[in-house]
């Protein structure tokens, strides 16, 4: 057998270069790093010299490098992915909230910190975690629980079976999330003699499980016999591909389509059988559709409280419930008919058989009057006062076309993009599974970096904006352009509206109420542009529109700060659909009184199995 002598850190570069998409790309396209004690000699002497081959950057941050690296997946749609190094102690730990965002979204990213010395001859060393009771453990074992694939690198031969399961878990569409591999440093510079064929390209094929037939025709046959099916359209679809497959079986059968978070966009929202977001922020078509609903057919979603209304939407007697998903956990949920398949496969198998079934077509007038409704909501104030988020959404959508694709993470932005944001195909980019306040910047520049034809437009609070925005000043060094809207609430408005709509009084959420002496008065242009961006305020909606489009003809990221008003939501989508969020069952003012009395008035009609 012919051998070549490597560490095993120039060994793990070496074979991840040579892993390849059926597109002929790298499938790891390339490592964000930053060099510490634990991961500069190995992986760092291993990086430079493999140059372009894979390429490293430098981020500013651990976390919000994997943030970027996971953006860049999610836009991929999981068929390529990014690598995240890091230093032992704080710098791995850093990562480990990307980690539990990047699994909680299925979505994959090869994380490498490294670890502690194999041979424990210095210990304990740098900001190492000692375990008195456990001489095994460090602060790695962190990602255990927020990992797909976890594995300690302790000797250089192991990677021979660690990494080949660590590309089956990123490929594996059931599977897909993040891997760890914990890096001991030592063994990261040990030298060890590699079978040269371990080094061959090989190409990954994302796979297409097929449904078994039994249980499609047992689906087949529930579709058959329903009066007024809804299709619940999640991320799974688009990650399969399935978006014009999903648009024939909506309109071929008149069978309304409605949306969650990571499902938005699969159908652009002029596709007449989009009925918009579904839930907790839906709109009044869509929450309308899923109450009278007497099959609800999911196609790649896990049913999070926000689309189901904490499973007090889908109301009619008799309601079934079937769900379409790569994944036999998230198929067999909550009672669920499952069909455990590709989104695509299954959605042409289902097609196929349904032949010339077709449902009287939903009301119209109930998808006119929520669009009518939207651009009423979005128009242009008229009138002296903050804009509401809605409105910057409006100026937002007006100022750009069927190109842009909207993004964000946290706050009050989500539910109002989802309720009022009109977007083409795949013009859309959330990250909803783990609302990771801090992801918009970072996800902003992993999304360009993946879609560079298309226009980002990334939205961002003060408040996410405070918690991470170094990534930034990457961007600037990499030139690369999206649009940043900075929405000023001086503090957080969203939880605030929370906190006072279950009964409690304002606190510590918008500087006014928090503990301070003095009010802050953050200047957001002078920061942004101390990191090189270009920076603007706008003096209003009308100025807002001017300041998207003028932002097209820059190669750096631009950042357009507008203050607006805390205390209004998106307000007007369905305003009626209940979340739960646990209210105190004791307390003294009337209003926390009244609040639970009403939670346990929405609890009483959960309906979460048949």
């Amino acid at each position: 057998m012919s051998t070549i002598k490597l560490t095993a850190a120039q060994a793990m570069v070496k074979w991840l270069a040579a892993q390849m998409t059926e597109d002929g790309e790298r499938f790891v396209d390339g490592v964000w790093a930053i060099f510490g004690h634990g991961n500069v000699a190995g992986l760092g002497e291993a990086l430079q010299k493999a140059g372009n081959s894979l390429p490293t950057w430098r981020g500013q941050n651990e976390q919000t490098m994997a943030h970027a690296a996971i953006a860049y997946a999610k836009a991929k749609k999981r068929r390529r992915v990014q690598a995240v190094t890091s230093s032992i102690g704080p710098g791995a730990t850093n990562m480990v909230t990307a980690a539990a965002l990047a699994h909680v979204n299925r979505l994959p990213v090869l994380l490498i910190p490294g670890d502690v010395f194999a041979n424990r001859r210095p210990d304990p060393v740098l900001q190492q975690v000692e375990d008195f009771d456990d001489g095994t453990v460090s602060a790695n074992d962190c990602f255990r629980p927020v990992s797909r694939y976890f594995d300690r690198i302790t000797r250089p031969e192991q990677l021979l079976t660690a990494l080949p399961r660590a590309l089956r878990v990123m490929t594996d569409p059931a599977n897909c999330g993040p891997v760890t591999l914990s890096f001991c440093q030592d063994v990261q510079a040990e030298a060890y003699d590699w079978p040269e064929a371990f080094f061959e390209p090989k190409v990954w094929r994302i796979r297409r499980p097929a449904p078994d037939a039994r249980d499609l025709y047992d689906i087949v046959a529930l579709i058959r016999t329903a009066k007024n099916p809804v299709i619940v359209a999640g991320g799974g679809v688009i990650y399969s591909d399935a978006e014009q497959e999903l648009a024939d079986l909506a309109t071929r059968h008149a069978i309304p389509v409605i949306e969650t978070q990571a499902g938005k966009s699969a159908l652009a929202q002029r596709h007449p059988m989009n009925f918009g977001a579904a839930g907790v922020d839906g709109s009044a078509a869509a929450n309308a559709l899923a109450r009278k609903a007497d099959l609800v057919i999911g196609i790649g979603t896990r049913f999070q409280d926000f689309t189901t209304g904490s499973w007090s939407l889908f109301e009619a007697k008799g309601r079934k419930l079937v769900s379409i998903n790569v994944q036999a956990y998230d198929a067999d949920k909550h009672g669920a008919i499952g069909l455990v398949a590709d989104a695509k496969v299954a959605i042409v198998a289902l097609g196929e058989k349904l032949g010339t079934y077709r449902v009287p077509h939903p009301d119209a007038a109930l998808r006119s009057e929520w669009l009518t409704a939207v651009d009423r909501h979005c128009a242009a104030p008229f009138e002296d006062g903050l804009p509401s988020d809605a409105q910057v959404i409006g100026a937002v959508q007006r100022a750009t076309g069927e190109n842009a694709i909207a993004m964000c993470a946290a706050g009050t932005m989500p539910g109002a993009l989802k309720l009022l944001w009109q977007p083409s195909q795949g013009g859309y980019h959330m990250e909803y599974g783990y609302s990771c306040m801090g992801y918009e910047i970072a996800g902003a520049m992993g999304l360009k970096l993946a879609r560079p034809e298309r226009e980002v437009i990334c939205f961002v609070g003060d408040g996410s904006y405070m918690m991470a925005n170094s990534e930034l000043a990457t961007a600037v060094m990499r030139k690369v352009p999206f649009t940043i809207v900075l929405t000023d609430n001086r503090g957080y408005g969203c939880i605030n509206r929370l906190q006072r709509g279950t009964g409690g009084e304002a606190f510590n959420n918008l500087y006014k109420d928090c503990n301070v002496e003095q009010q802050p008065a953050i200047d957001f242009v002078a920061h942004a542009g101390s990191m090189g961006a270009f920076a603007v305020k706008a003096k209003d909606i009308a100025d807002l529109e001017t300041q998207i489009a003028n932002a097209r003809n820059r190669d750096i990221p631009t950042v357009i700060v507008i203050d607006t008003d805390p205390t209004d939501g998106p307000g007007f989508g369905d305003a009626g659909q209940w979340w739960d969020v646990a209210v105190p069952e004791v307390g003294t003012s009337d209003k926390l009184k009244q609040a639970y009395a009403a939670y346990l008035e929405n609890a009483a009609r959960q309906n979460t199995v048949n």
